[in-house]
């Protein structure tokens, strides 16, 4: 607010937006232009990766949000796709735990490790390699911030339920930007007495709470990391009005963007698809697809105005046994389910930018891991366990 000057020297008057941040300025612009497509050069290596996981989300779950909007979704846009098999180092059916360790590490591990080997040895994460080199990092999920797939990329537990020694870990792991529930595992602990925000606090975090204002006005902060917790467990489904993933999304990769010019890694999960697979509940399968459908349009935006970014989407398993029965119509799904948990079948991967062209073909879930470092211009490495240079 007030004059500033242009390089010529000019005066600019900017009171007509008081109170307006650069990364508001930014999402309104990037909201409302017409998308274009930009022409990606084979091999041509990536700056920024915003991987997004929409946890359980089989072809059945996208298919059936794809007709109840119209016959349309953001994922039709991709240039590259191709398919990863999901599961674990112990068993055909994985858990997002050993999933979710196997994108970040490149490793197939045991249900219920997060960011462990399956010899129980912390391995270390394509979070920390790039926040080692000197990117932005930053994770964003609609469950709790402590839940399986966040935890996987920035802390080391071997069982994923330990939510409370997740936490400490995601507090010394000095993530840029932490979006997610999970308030109480941080401040009202009780296995000890620490208050782990206080502590984040004095490490220099912008500590925010949905109690305190909307997601849109604490990413305004000039702090170079946030935490914004959105629940005190987890956050509400979107049906009861949880709204924040696109946004999150859109303005954290703005966020990070203008932290870093080396480059950044975001990582965001849909994570409440999954929870209407295990509940056998098409409605909501589809409404969380949904939301999360449109925090993929907020990446392809910001991908394609700035060149540089590459985004991956996929899915760690197949929610539910996931079927859309007959008598189906367009606006009127008829979703089955045959159990309430995980399945085996293989899940889809979409990727634009980049490199996008690493992600056809049919691959383990570990390649994504290397397919991203790839992209990078990163060396392929033996996946190594945490510690070791």
């Amino acid at each position: 607010m007030g004059l500033h000057k242009n390089q010529q020297g000019q005066n600019l008057n900017f009171t007509l937006v008081p109170k307006i941040g650069i990364l508001t300025l930014f999402a309104l612009l990037f909201s409302t232009c017409k998308v274009q497509d930009l022409a990606f050069q084979e091999g041509k290596t990536a700056k920024n990766v915003i991987f997004l996981i929409g946890d359980g989300m089989g072809l059945p779950h996208i298919s059936a949000a794809l007709y109840s909007n119209g016959n349309r979704l953001n994922l039709e846009q991709f240039t590259h796709t191709g398919f990863q098999r999901t599961y674990s180092a112990n068993d055909l059916i994985t858990d997002s735990a050993a999933g979710a360790t196997a994108f970040a590490c490149g490793q197939k591990t045991y249900n219920q490790a997060v960011g462990m080997t399956a010899d129980t040895l912390p391995c270390r994460t394509i979070l920390e390699e790039l926040q080692e080199a000197g990117y932005a990092t930053g994770l964003i999920a609609t469950a709790t911030i402590v839940h399986a797939t966040p935890a996987a990329f920035a802390t080391h537990q071997p069982l994923r339920w330990k939510y409370e020694d997740i936490a400490a870990d995601l507090s010394d792991a000095d993530v840029n930007l932490l979006v997610g529930g999970g308030q109480r595992y941080f401040d009202r602990r009780n296995q000890d007495e620490r208050n782990l925000l206080e502590e984040m606090k004095e490490r220099g975090y912008d500590v925010k709470s949905y109690l305190e204002g909307e997601l849109s006005e604490a990413m305004l902060t000039r702090s170079e990391k946030l935490i914004y917790l959105a629940g005190d467990k987890h956050p509400l489904t979107r049906a009861a009005g949880r709204n924040y993933l696109p946004v999150a999304v859109q303005m954290g990769a703005f966020y990070l963007h203008r932290l870093n010019k080396k480059g950044f890694f975001l990582m965001a999960e849909g994570s409440q698809i999954d929870w209407g697979g295990h509940s056998g509940e098409g409605q909501l399968v589809i409404e969380e697809t949904l939301d999360f459908d449109e925090a993929v349009g907020k990446a392809l935006n910001f991908a394609r105005r700035d060149g540089e970014t590459l985004v991956v989407v996929t899915a760690d398993h197949e929610s539910g046994g996931m079927a859309i029965n007959p008598g189906s119509e367009m606006g009127d799904v008829k979703a089955a389910f045959n159990h309430n948990g995980h399945t085996a079948t293989m899940v889809p991967v979409f990727a634009y930018g980049p490199s996008a062209e690493l992600f056809d073909g049919v691959y383990e879930n570990t390649e994504i891991y290397h397919k991203m470092r790839a992209a990078l211009g990163l060396p392929r490495v033996e996946a190594a366990t945490a510690g070791t240079r």
